[in-house]
């Protein structure tokens, strides 16, 4: 994630408001239970450019009464209820409180959005009812939304009203013309460049419609017809999405919630491009393409849905840089980290257009296409990236060694670039147990365990193409770093590993989650693993909500900041799946109960990230204030647990499905997954608890043909 987002200051008006978000495609809204926008961080939002800044909707300038206002289980439609306070009169007596209905009901359907207000008298007598939309278009770009400053902006156009339209324009210092334009129907009875008004007599017992269109070029007058027409091409869209790959259901109805919801937020934040599906990583900040969170979103999916996986290494292999550029820290063979399509990016006054600066998307990116090799034994696909492999490996072993010492590191090109360049992209992630900061160039213990299972994959790949030579040479260098890493990262007084190596050689001390992420690389022995799973689960680091980023012993410790102490879910995921490598159940199923209930208190959705305060009978986990929610890596991060609570890897090479010493969340005692790809069959997999003993068998006909191998 870029590091501005990192530094924001959140007031407590915006920490303590309820944001709701739709999508589709480049196109998202963050708007209030009521369905405003107030111009704070939320907006309608179009290729990383602010376009909508302030939408609110009056009753003759008095506020309406919120009732209740949500998203849809789908993500497709934003309804809010809402009824009046007592409204002045207009030419006659005063309408009282709580006898007129508003139902606000919107989508985002390419690249526009639709709301419908629908307006009801439940009273006995006729009312006037005066309604006002105020709006407004400041153009930001996203960057300055999140808190940039620029020297120099665009200028806002003159605006152009008609008797139902108001088309409000920008022209950007990159000479690009950036419009929002806003159609109303019926026509209001008054229009400006701010807001529009209409006086609507309703009967007693009666209800009208007036239909709202936005978007960045005009379109056809809005009317009922267009409005359910794109709900319902919206919903055929998300149902789709949605339907893609396995489905899981469980014997609890709350924890079947989660998993639903979860795969809803994934649906609403894939997007799909020419080259396939990919996962956008979050809204607001990261609703475009990243690196690095669509390949681990994608490993969260892969035993369920491949075809993830498969659009993400399509787009990040045509994407892969071929020249070097400091400014862009990119390099050839280099994975893209982020990009961007705002007017800041698109005048290069920060590199993220295109930036190649994420030290570990590179090898990330070899470890999915094994990991969606052995998936799916689609070695055609795995022949068109194999230039792209050997390329990222290229890189990995020669200009990402930067001082030659055996490890993957990084130091940024420019200034302007990210300073911390693995998961932990703060500024302050990375430092000494003095708190001193380390300097580069950065060999972090995760990244060395992200080339060690590269080096396997390539090794794995090189076999089952035919050249065995080659796969030997691939084993020998995992190997060779296995035995560097253990040397150089192990720290005996710490018992655990060091967070990284500095470009001094001096380790930093410092005990993080980073090591969890080791496990799941398989990289470590197994005493040493042991040593890292005890105090992962020691109140040092674990929460009672989650594991912390940082143990609270360590200096820059502070469980309200970004990367030194708070608890992240796919980090999680990714230290219980280095868990379940290792064999110890126990802990896994523990964590995945304490996850469920997390996402019990955020409403049944695991947010980006909250705060590591320690666990409180009575308390809630605590929120932190700009985390962006959905989160893809968040959202994806229950079906790794699941995973690695059933001990579940599915062969595609030989077409099994191999089963070690499952265990099922606390509380349920049935998961049942549905249409599962095992080659060219779908099977229905069941895990049953019966007693002390859980069995794993295929359900319904034709099921046989794909072997069940139970370890126990």
């Amino acid at each position: 994630m870029t590091s501005i987002a990192h530094t924001e200051e959140v007031s407590g008006s915006q920490a303590g408001t309820q944001h709701f978000v739709l999508k589709h495609v480049d196109t998202f809204m963050v708007s209030d239970a009521l369905g405003d926008i107030n111009g704070d961080n939320d907006g309608l939002f179009h290729n990383d450019t602010r376009v909508l800044s302030r939408f609110r909707l009056s009753i003759g300038d008095v506020p309406l009464v919120l009732l209740d206002g949500g998203v849809s289980q789908d993500n497709v439609l934003f309804t809010a209820h809402m009824t009046n306070e007592p409204l002045p009169p207009i030419g006659g007596q005063s309408t009282p409180e709580g006898i007129i209905h508003f139902k606000r009901t919107r989508l985002i359907w390419e690249s526009r959005l639709y709301e419908r207000l629908t307006i009801k008298n439940y009273s006995i007598t006729q009312v006037c009812v005066p309604i006002c939309w105020e709006f407004a278009s400041d153009f930001q770009d996203m960057f300055e939304v999140r808190g940039l400053r620029r020297s120099a902006s665009g200028k806002l156009r003159l605006p152009v009203i008609t008797s139902e339209t108001a088309i409000l324009g920008y022209e950007g210092l990159d000479g690009i013309v950036r419009n929002t334009v806003l159609q109303f129907w019926p026509q209001p009875k008054r229009i400006s460049s701010e807001i529009a008004e209409f006086e609507i007599a309703l009967p007693a017992d009666r209800k009208s419609d007036i239909y709202v269109e936005i978007g960045v070029e005009p379109g056809e007058q809005p009317c009922r017809t267009r409005f359910r027409s794109a709900s319902a091409r919206a919903r055929r869209a998300m149902r789709s999405l949605h339907r893609t790959g396995a489905t899981v259901r469980s014997s609890g109805h709350l924890f079947s919630e989660w998993l639903d919801k979860s795969r809803a937020d994934l649906a609403l934040l894939t997007t799909q491009l020419d080259t396939g599906p990919y996962p956008y990583a979050g809204i607001p900040w990261f609703s475009t393409a990243f690196g690095r969170d669509a390949i681990i979103a994608s490993l969260q999916m892969l035993w369920l849905d491949p075809t993830l996986a498969r659009g993400v290494l399509k787009y990040l292999s045509a994407n892969q840089a071929t020249e070097l550029s400091p400014f862009h820290d990119a390099a050839p063979g280099k994975i893209m980290h982020e990009t961007r399509k705002g007017e800041v990016t698109q005048l290069s006054e920060l590199p993220f257009g295109k930036y190649y600066g994420g030290v570990d998307t590179t090898p990330l990116f070899v470890v999915l296409a094994g990991a969606y090799a052995s998936r799916t034994a689609d070695l055609e696909f795995i022949e068109t990236l194999w230039p792209s492999l050997i390329a990222a490996m290229n890189w990995i072993e020669g200009d990402g060694d930067s001082n030659g010492d055996g490890f993957l590191d990084y130091a940024r090109g420019r200034d302007t670039g990210l300073a911390n360049q693995g998961w932990k992209d703060s500024q302050d992630s990375v430092f000494h147990a003095d708190g001193s900061e380390a300097v580069g160039p950065i060999a972090l213990v995760e990244v060395q365990g992200y080339v060690f299972a590269a080096y396997i994959a390539m090794a794995d790949l090189s076999l089952r193409r035919g050249f065995p030579d080659e796969s030997f040479r691939w084993r020998e260098k995992a190997e060779r770093l296995r035995v560097a890493v253990e040397d150089k990262f192990w720290i005996e007084s710490l018992g655990n590993y060091a967070l990284a190596v500095d470009g001094s050689g001096r380790p930093c001390c410092v005990r993080t989650s980073n090591t969890g992420h080791l496990l799941w690389s398989g990289l470590p022995t197994l005493d040493r693993a042991k040593s890292v799973i005890t105090q992962l689960n020691s109140n040092s680091f674990y929460s009672g909500w989650g594991i912390r980023t940082l143990a609270r012993e360590e200096v820059r410790y502070n469980p309200m900041s970004y990367h030194n102490g708070s608890v992240w879910p796919h980090d999680n995921a990714l230290c219980t799946a280095g868990m379940s490598r290792y064999g110890n159940r126990e802990i896994v199923s523990s964590i995945v109960r304490n996850s469920f209930e997390t996402a019990v208190k955020f409403d049944m959705r695991l947010p980006e990230l909250f705060c590591g305060f320690d666990r409180r009978a009575g308390e809630p986990p605590i929120a932190y204030p700009v985390a962006c929610l959905p989160q893809a890596w968040a959202s994806g991060s229950v079906f790794m647990l699941l995973q690695a609570c059933l001990g579940i890897n599915i062969d595609g090479w030989n077409e099994r499905i191999n089963v070690v010493r499952p265990k099922l969340p606390s509380g349920i005692d049935r998961i049942a997954i549905r249409n599962l790809a095992v080659g060219e069959v779908l099977i229905n997999l069941i895990f049953q608890q019966v007693g002390d003993r859980i069995f794993a068998y295929s359900e319904g006909q034709e099921q046989s043909s794909i072997p069940i191998i139970l370890y126990s």
